[in-house]
């Protein structure tokens, strides 16, 4: 704000005083921390980028330059400033991983008493009581009790897991209407969550060390400047050149040789390009992020949230009985899930009101986790209920819905099984035309990386025209088929939107979140967010975005030239 308005004063031609004032000012706010940063290298005898900005901002005053004095401070504190975003964004994504645990859990002792203990001190072993919409407080084992539990956090499933004696839980996910007992199996640092926070860490920590060489040559680049500046004082003057002239040709090289002019030469172009991104729904978060977009040869989607809307939907009904109707099976289906806050019975509620019929009202409505739901709709018991341990028919038609990889329920009328209702996660409309186009810009086809079961990955796989399928992977597992990727050669994007996705989001070269339905912890860890949730985008304007800011240099030999910059 000072040298913009010193400049205003310039242009408006006010005092001489009053613009350098305010220039002066600029060498004071933004040019005490590198001031204090240089001082700090040259008593550890090195000298470094903040020594010859501050060196060059000053020789710029000696000659009268004070407006380009000011000018190479407010670029340096300009970039300091967001490096120090970039950090903080960092250390935010791992506070806000650490908040998906709760701090306190119920412990139950050998008498069955309760008493509540910060899930720090849990071992395994402990019994732990977990209410309806408490969060698991430890990773564990159900042992007492049935529900629901939302495992999306971890897992990226679109519905909630059944949880009865015998299910593995995760620290942070989420209970349903239930109660249950878990025995803890692991210590809490060695949680899920925990190690998710240590993946996001030291993933960020390896990025970070790439810059060491950028490091070292800075070193030597400022010496090197350093020094033929003091060549170009030396030399002519003692050759018996006049002084100020000599002075002035000596101090201009430095000012010229400051990194800033770099930056004044390369970033108008590549922020020109990001704001056109930007307008176009691709928010990137800086230039590096333009510049490994260029690299990209392999590109990895999560399922649900990123290439799915993460809603299930219904897509089939199959009659069981032959003596009840479609829309009356349906009808009554409705009716009994009205009272249900599952995302299936939401679901069902939905498909009837779409076609538009008339659902009748129920009572005696009651919802057993880890089921169902039953009701008395027009005298008759309707349940819609998991299909676990019903007659032949009924498991023969669910069968055929769950190797399509769809989730199946059954609507008992009566004590009858009468239909099977089949629902999906529905694909977003533009995936099939992003993972075309994303594969012919690449090179190479996409890969499917879920948390969810092979038969429901597959499904949707096939449906987008991935061939590549890697599914039931935890969050340490989806970083790791990263790794793989990377390790063979590629240069990988991970397009994501859960807390299940940071983790592989901060190992790829770059990470891509879903702006409207990713989590934060997604937002905060991507290098690129889609701000409209529109996939056709990354192929589209991010690509277009790399060619014209010149960040598509030589392909890589495991790249063929039809790729992002083709």
């Amino acid at each position: 704000m000072l040298f913009g308005l010193g400049g205003l004063v310039d242009l408006a031609g006010g005092p001489t005083w009053l613009a350098w004032s305010l220039y002066l000012a600029c060498y004071v706010t933004g040019g005490w921390e590198p001031t204090l940063a240089g001082l700090q290298a040259l008593r550890e005898r090195t000298l470094d980028v903040d020594v010859l900005m501050v060196v060059a901002a000053i020789a710029a005053a000696s000659i009268g330059q004070v407006f380009d004095g000011a000018l190479l401070i407010v670029i340096f504190a300009t970039s300091g400033a967001l490096e120090a975003i970039a950090t903080r964004r960092t250390q935010d994504s791992v506070r806000a991983l650490l908040d998906l645990a709760p701090e306190r859990a119920t412990r139950l002792a050998a008498d069955g008493a309760e008493e509540v203990v910060d899930c720090a001190d849990l071992v395994p072993g402990d019994l732990v009581r977990v209410r309806p919409g408490d969060r698991v407080g430890a990773d564990g084992t159900v042992v007492d009790g049935a529900s629901d539990v939302d495992q999306a956090s971890v897992t990226g499933e679109p519905l909630p897991v059944p949880a009865t004696v015998g299910t593995p839980v995760f620290a942070g996910t989420v209970n349903g209407a239930g109660v249950l007992t878990v025995r803890v199996d692991r210590a809490a640092a060695e949680s899920v969550v925990a190690r998710i926070v240590t993946m996001v860490a030291e993933a960020s920590e390896t990025k970070a060390r790439t810059q060491l060489f950028i490091e070292r040559v800075e070193q030597r680049y400022a010496a090197v400047v350093v020094v033929a500046t003091l060549l170009l004082l030396g030399v002519p003057l003692a050759l018996g050149a006049a002084f100020e002239p000599t002075l002035l040709r000596a101090m201009t090289f430095m000012i010229v040789a400051s990194p800033c002019a770099i930056v004044l030469a390369t970033m108008p172009p590549l922020l020109a390009v990001m704001a056109n991104a930007g307008r176009h729904g691709v928010l990137l978060k800086s230039a590096v992020a333009l510049e490994r977009l260029a690299q990209v040869d392999r590109v990895a989607f999560d399922k649900t949230g990123t290439l799915s809307l993460g809603a299930p939907a219904v897509v089939a009904v199959t009659l069981l009985d032959g003596t009840t109707a479609e829309d009356d099976l349906l009808a009554l289906a409705a009716a009994a899930e009205r009272g249900s806050e599952h995302p299936v019975g939401r679901a069902v509620v939905r498909y009837a009101a779409e076609r538009a019929l008339d659902v009748p009202p129920a009572t005696d409505f009651l919802a057993t986790p880890g089921r169902g739901v039953r009701a008395t709709v027009g005298g008759r018991v309707v349940e819609v209920v998991a299909p676990r341990g019903l007659e032949v028919a009924a498991t023969a038609a669910v069968a055929v819905h769950e190797e399509a990889g769809r989730t199946a329920v059954v609507v008992v009328v009566d004590g009858r099984p009468s239909g099977v209702v089949a629902l999906e996660d529905r694909v977003r409309p533009e995936a099939p035309a992003a993972v075309t186009a994303l594969g012919a810009l690449t090179g190479s086809g996409p890969v499917l990386m879920t948390g969810d079961n092979e038969a429901a990955a597959s499904a949707l796989a096939h449906r987008t025209g991935i061939a590549e399928v890697r599914a039931g992977l935890l969050p340490e597992e989806k970083a790791g088929a990263v790794r793989e990727l990377q390790d063979a050669g590629h240069r990988v994007a991970l397009v994501g939107d859960g807390i299940n996705d940071a983790p592989a989001m901060a190992t790829a070269h770059v990470g891509v979140a879903m702006g409207r339905s990713g989590s934060d912890l997604a937002t905060q860890t991507s290098d690129v967010v889609l701000v409209r949730d529109d996939l056709t985008a990354l192929p589209g304007r991010s690509r277009s975005a790399a060619v014209r800011s010149g960040s598509c240099g030589p392909t890589w030999p495991s790249r063929p030239r039809s790729s992002w910059c083709s």
